[in-house]
Order: C-alpha cells, then sequence, then structure tokens
C-alpha cells in the first residue's frame, strides 16, 4: 500500500528533529547509545534518514533526551482538497464560492440568467477580475461598453462605476476574483456607441 505524501514528509522530518534536539542537549550519538541501548550506527543512521524510524526506536530516544514524542514526530496534517460547494442565489444569479480562505481574495464562480441584462453600475473598493467560462458577458466599465466571449479576461479598479451580466441572448458562466489588491489584466474596451 502506497503511503500518503504527507506522510513520507513527516517520516522525512524525523531525522533531523532527533539530530537537533539530541545537539541541543549537549549529547553525543555515544552517550545517546548508553542511555538507549541502541547502536551508534542505528542512532545515526537514524538521524541521517537511512533508517526508518519505528516506535520501538523512537521511544527510548524520546525518553534519553527527555522530549515529547510530538516533538519529534509531527503528525501530518492529511486535508481533503475538495471544496464544499454551496451555491447561493442572489439577483436571479447562482454564486459559488471556490475559495477556503477567510481574507481576501475570494473566488467565485457565477452563472448569471439572460434575463439580467439591464445595467446598474456601482462603486465600491477593491479590485475584481473576471474569467468567462461560456455564454456572453456584457461589462460596462465608466464610460465602457464591453461584450467578453468564453476565455476572454477582464480585470478592474471597483470604484470605478461598473455593472456585469449578460447580454440578454443566454445564461452566462464566469470565474470571479474579489480583493482589496490586483494587477492589470487584459481588458478590451470600446466605446458605448460601439457596443455588440
Amino acid at each position: 500500500m502506497a503511503t500518503h505524501p504527507a506522510v513520507e514528509a513527516a517520516l522525512d522530518q524525523i531525522g533531523a528533529r532527533l539530530r537537533r534536539h539530541r545537539e541541543r542537549k549537549n549529547i553525543t550519538l555515544a552517550a545517546l547509545s548508553r542511555e538507549t541501548g541502541i547502536s551508534q550506527s542505528t542512532l545515526s543512521r537514524l538521524e541521517s534518514g537511512q533508517r526508518k524510524p519505528s516506535l520501538e526506536l523512537l521511544l527510548p530516544i524520546a525518553a534519553a533526551l527527555s522530549v515529547a514524542l510530538d516533538d519529534i514526530v509531527a503528525a501530518p496534517r492529511i486535508v481533503d482538497p475538495r471544496m464544499r460547494q454551496e451555491p447561493r442565489r442572489s439577483e436571479g444569479r447562482v454564486i459559488v464560492p471556490l475559495s477556503r480562505a477567510q481574507g481576501e481574495p475570494k473566488a467565485y464562480k457565477l452563472t448569471i440568467p439572460a434575463s439580467e441584462s439591464e445595467p446598474h453600475t456601482r462603486t465600491h473598493v477593491g479590485y475584481e477580475w473576471l474569467y468567462v467560462l461560456s455564454g456572453r458577458l456584457r461589462l460596462i466599465l465608466g464610460e465602457h461598453d464591453l461584450v467578453l466571449g468564453p476565455g476572454e479576461v477582464a480585470e478592474f479598479d471597483t470604484q470605478h462605476p461598473h455593472w456585469f451580466g449578460s447580454t440578454g441572448g443566454g445564461a452566462v458562466e464566469l470565474l470571479t476574483i474579489f480583493g482589496g489588491r490586483g494587477e492589470r489584466a487584459h481588458l478590451r474596451a470600446r466605446p458605448l456607441s460601439s457596443r455588440e
């Protein structure tokens, strides 16, 4: 059975932790060997990672060094990477959170129905990044009226009057990242008069 990478990483750190604790206490390998009854060569191989650690070896070493076993063996933290996607509805839009973090930036997948096509611009502090997955997205940004198709990206300072929604020809799906900071991205702009 294959070992989980996080478990392998925790096992790989044991040797260095053993050496660090032994050196902090100014105990030689010879002295540790006498105290534990474990040969110097085995102790040396444990510290260099050439010998796999076992409880039979680690318990007497931890006792001789007067350290908790937890200080030598850091239990791996194996996190399920799957996100619980709990969609919520807001003004006809379906919003699925894509990020766990409490702070910024926040990532979402949005589905905007065809009926959400009437612009109502607003302003607020931050930056927003949009990536169109499917459909056609209409983005009003200041004096610009843009239509973005699948694969197109826009990023803008949300202190500029803005609105985005469907062009009215069908639903649009997009990824959006919102945060207090951001870098300028590709934004195709054309004046209101040349809107598709």
